[in-house]
């Protein structure tokens, strides 16, 4: 497993060992022994599996009191996947980092506690999955718009691309109008 440092600290592109012949190929996509040695000791509890239809972007998406750490990566399709830093004190509060996921570069993302997440699809479809270090609470979700000017996603996409949103991302907010204390506290020391 080949793990690349991205701007963002605690967030990186996972590459890993694809072995192929005739018949296919075989990878492995997650090894707790493999991470621990990368320095990426996570428990995850729970994995999420999603399709979409190109053109849906789904995000930003964060929890409020109860953080995820995400392993995310297309099973089928291609995607491109974005985390915004949204923790309190970071050197890159604000900033976001994406990269296009797919089922032929066989990539993946790991982003710590404290990222809002949001991905669209950029194939006919896209099968997304990802595994969490909590369990989902629908009551601690948090969103922050997709297009907040100040934080200045560049989707890939071209100019008269409409996204296809849920109607609570339609509605998310601007991550300036957050409460801040809602917002998670940066770990220089972690990264997790």
């Amino acid at each position: 497993m080949k793990k690349i440092e991205t701007p963002i600290p605690g967030v990186f592109i996972l590459e890993p060992r694809v072995f192929g012949d005739h018949r296919g190929f075989f990878l492995e996509a997650w090894n707790r022994k493999t991470f621990e040695d990368l320095g990426l000791d996570y428990d995850f509890v729970q994995d999420n599996h999603s399709r979409s239809r190109y053109g849906v972007l789904r995000g930003l998406h964060f929890q409020i009191s109860r953080p995820q750490a995400k392993l995310v990566r297309a099973l089928s399709g291609s995607v491109w996947d974005c985390v915004v830093d949204i923790r309190r004190g970071s050197p890159t509060f604000g900033q976001y980092f994406g990269a296009e996921l797919s089922a032929e570069n066989r990539r993946m993302l790991m982003a710590p506690k404290g990222m809002a997440h949001g991905f669209v699809v950029l194939s006919e479809f896209a099968e997304f999955h990802y595994k969490v270090d909590d369990y989902y609470a629908p009551e601690d979700e948090g969103s922050i718009l997709f297009s907040d000017p100040k934080i200045g996603i560049e989707w890939p996409v071209d100019e008269a691309f409409e996204p296809i949103l849920s109607e609570k991302d339609a509605a998310s907010p601007l991550l300036e109008s957050l409460d801040e204390a809602l917002l998670p506290v940066f770990d220089p020391g972690g990264g997790r």
